[in-house]
């Protein structure tokens, strides 16, 4: 499957719906950090350039190469759902760039918490994609060691990641740690109690943390303006920190604002929350079904912004990569899903025990007889086999 396969092949609305796109509030998109346009072209920002002057053609392809496979995992993931090999799959498809460019930006020893839809970032982070799709297959309760790879397992309670990383940030704060902490969480989040709760402690206690917010303009059918009557970055003010928008398209632009975030962390100088603004391309779960509350004109609109083919046309006009480069790219990207196809196929049933296990630390009399229960229970269906 090619990058380019990816917009032509997604479903389309019957003519007979009629939808509107959602309005946006005045001056929904004031000081949008862009470094590089839809159509590939770069732009100077004084304020921005620094943090990537550095990047190499070699690290341009990496961010390439970073994208293509993260949507190629996330392509066939969402494909084993619907074969009935995962309950449940939160594609990031659209978001890529918004999570491959924050996630360069950290260093090894930079703590991350993600919600559900990090794939991109945990993917930088260096955490197997396979491992992903065990809790969406229900065989565990995360896949991997959260301190082995400083990624937090996956977050299903909206916003409550936020609290856990300003905790964390402060922690980091006390020991005298040269390091930073990033939390991500959607539009939808931002307007959750905890999320709250986390600016004003973050903000008082100088933590150093970035609040990575990947504004994808829908919390399930929910549009932006009906949370907030003001871009959401300028919510930051209220708690007296640093707020900026950035264009969540735009690789590099992520790179740099969460570089300049991480750093500002870094040097004592507290939090700052980021607003991605990007767009989610698919549906907020596979059990969701955009075409409900979305118009094909605004889904349309931005295909035309994809971030991928936005940084191939920037590779391809500076001469960066060659047509070798990209056909290599597609027979590893294919390799990826073959692979991510085969482990989660060969993924064994878990224990059917394991939930009574670790409720207590010294163990209950009410699980001991949960666990009694639960067990005739299994035993029925042996004996109902018996009995044929």
């Amino acid at each position: 499957m090619t990058v380019e396969s990816t917009a032509a092949r997604k479903p389309r609305r019957s003519a007979g719906t009629k939808r509107t796109a959602a309005k946006k509030p005045p001056g929904a998109r004031p000081d949008l950090v862009q470094l590089l346009t839809p159509e590939g072209k770069r732009v100077k920002n004084g304020e921005y350039d620094a943090y990537v002057a550095d990047i190499t053609p070699e690290d341009l392809r990496g961010l390439y190469r970073d994208m293509v496979l993260t949507r190629r995992f996330d392509a066939e993931a969402t494909s084993l759902q619907r074969q009935g090999e995962l309950g449940l799959w939160a594609s990031l498809l659209g978001q890529e760039a918004a999570q491959i460019g924050s996630g360069r930006a950290t260093r090894e020893d930079d703590y991350v918490f993600p919600t559900y839809r990090e794939h991109g970032v945990a993917w930088c982070r260096g955490v197997d994609p396979a491992n992903l799709l065990g809790m969406f297959r229900g065989v565990n309760n995360g896949g991997w060691d959260p301190n082995s790879n400083n990624f937090h397992l996956y977050t299903i309670v909206i916003g409550s990641q936020t609290l856990h990383a300003t905790g964390y940030a402060m922690g980091v704060a006390k020991d005298g740690a040269d390091s930073a902490v990033i939390a991500y969480f959607g539009d939808g989040a931002s307007s959750q109690g905890d999320v709250a709760e986390s600016f004003t402690f973050s903000a008082v206690y100088n933590a150093p943390v970035v609040f990575f917010c990947q504004n994808n303009q829908w919390a399930i059918s929910e549009p932006t303006e009906r949370q907030s009557r003001v871009p959401l970055y300028q919510r930051a003010q209220g708690y007296g920190f640093p707020g900026v928008r950035v264009d969540g398209n735009d690789v590099l632009a992520c790179l740099a604002v969460t570089k300049w975030a991480l750093e500002r962390a870094r040097r004592g100088e507290g939090p700052t929350l980021v607003e991605a603004f990007t767009y989610r391309m698919g549906a907020h779960t596979t059990s969701d079904d955009p075409t409900k509350y979305r118009a094909d004109e605004e889904r349309e609109a931005w295909e035309a912004k994809d971030p991928i083919l936005r940084l191939r046309r920037y590779l391809e006009a500076s001469n960066h990569a060659d047509e070798g480069f990209f056909a290599e790219l597609d027979a590893e990207s294919e390799a990826l899903g073959k692979r991510v196809r085969e482990v989660v196929r060969a993924m064994p049933d878990p224990d059917r025990f394991a939930i009574f296990e670790n409720v207590y630390a010294d163990g209950h009399a009410l699980v001991d007889e949960e666990r009694a229960q639960f067990a005739a229970y299994q035993a029925s269906f042996a004996d109902e086999g018996e009995g044929e």
